[in-house]
């Protein structure tokens, strides 16, 4: 696999924390950060599919209105809860 060497400043409050996790983990802190960036970068992609999913829902008018929402929270904490709302 082809690699690119990309370097940040960080605090170093983590990059103690990073050597730390090194360390007890027995990797390289070179490991440690590809494992952080590519769990980050996953989750980045996840939020940004998921804003576009709501976007397209909010285009197709496929939402519940607010007062629907909040009954629902509000009959949680009730004897007899609301079906969620759809």
């Amino acid at each position: 696999m082809e690699t690119k060497v990309i370097t940040a400043h960080v605090p170093i409050s983590l990059a103690e924390k990073v050597d730390n996790l090194a360390n007890r983990l027995e990797r390289s802190k070179a490991w440690v950060m590809k494992q952080a960036l590519a769990a980050w970068v996953e989750q980045e992609e996840e939020r940004h599919r998921l804003t576009l999913e709501a976007i397209a829902d909010v285009d197709e008018n496929n939402v519940i209105d607010h007062q629907s929402v909040q009954a629902w929270a509000e009959s949680l904490s009730s004897d007899t809860p609301l079906p969620t709302p759809r």
